[in-house]
């Protein structure tokens, strides 16, 4: 691995500037064409980023367009999973919320967001260990999904 030419960092041969200093880089290269930019992600950590709530759908749109990840049915399990959590999230946002804006003491749009986030970070647990387990609904539509693509 080179290092940068004033501070020492590590750096790749990639690098055209050292991300602690900024020095330009000497000598570097483009990536090769061609080469598959998710070959650093692995299956356990694609199934894990499907999960972060709020931004965990882009991930998993990007696992289940991937030539990489086509094959592999645990990250599209995970990924699909993930999307329907998401659209629980929406839906929670978008119908729920409004339906109970106008009564102060019923707050149950903060209890069903609140249990968005414990399935999400349990999801996380879950895919880290490498498991798929199935959430209720939403496991058997990812399951279905995944058995249909």
């Amino acid at each position: 691995m080179p290092f940068c030419t004033q501070c020492g960092n590590p750096v790749t041969g990639y690098d055209q500037f050292c991300w602690r200093c900024g020095r330009r880089q000497p000598g570097t290269t483009a990536p090769p064409r061609g080469q598959d930019p998710l070959a650093g992600v692995s299956a356990r950590t694609a199934s894990v980023l499907s999960y972060i709530p709020g931004i965990g759908w882009i991930a998993c749109i990007i696992w289940l367009a991937s030539d990489r990840f086509r094959q592999n049915r645990t990250v599209r399990f995970h990924a699909f999973q993930g999307l329907y959590l998401f659209v629980a999230w929406l839906m929670n946002a978008w119908v729920v919320r409004p339906i109970f804006a106008f009564s102060p003491h019923l707050e149950i749009d903060k209890l069903v967001h609140l249990a968005l986030i414990i399935m999400a970070i349990f999801m996380m647990i879950k895919a880290s260990h490498d498991e798929a387990y199935s959430l209720p609904l939403f496991g058997e539509l990812a399951q279905r999904s995944v058995a249909e693509g």
